[in-house]
């Protein structure tokens, strides 16, 4: 499956909004990888860095969690790290919400994103966070439930 310019700029604008209402102390200039891949290697990602033979819909990797980012050249962008989604996940999500395929592309990214930057869900309270700020920032999206 390939993108619209559209959607690929979708994916931009989502990352972008996410570093501004997150409040990213390193601003925008930064470097995020977002790699769109099939559920086949998605499961071989989750089974290799999670242990989880499955697909999932989005996994990050973030570069920041014990590197030293002192020794990055002036004027080079901070690699934040990656973002890898499955288009098939994204695509039957989508149906199974009973929404579009941008705003499911659009929540996966403010999503992947989120973890980038230090957001996580693993109590109630944490999930909760995450998803009023993934909605804050697809709802300046014009991508509401």
């Amino acid at each position: 499956m390939e993108l619209t310019a559209e959607q690929e700029d979708l994916i931009r604008q989502v990352a972008e909004r996410a570093l501004e209402l997150a409040g990213a102390a390193f601003g925008t200039h930064v470097s995020v990888s977002i790699t769109l891949v099939d559920d086949a290697a998605i499961t071989d990602l989750n089974r290799d860095h999670r242990g989880l033979a499955s697909p999932t819909d989005v996994l990050s990797f973030s570069q920041l969690e014990g590197e030293d980012m002192a020794d990055l050249p002036e004027g080079e962008p901070l690699p934040l790290g990656d973002i890898v989604i499955s288009l098939e996940r994204c695509v039957s999500q989508a149906a199974e919400y009973g929404h579009t395929f941008e705003r499911e592309l659009g929540f996966l990214t403010a999503h992947g994103m989120l973890h980038l930057l230090g957001w996580d869900h693993q109590t109630p309270e944490e999930e909760a966070a995450m998803m009023a700020k993934t909605e804050e920032i697809l709802a300046g999206l014009g991508l509401s439930r």
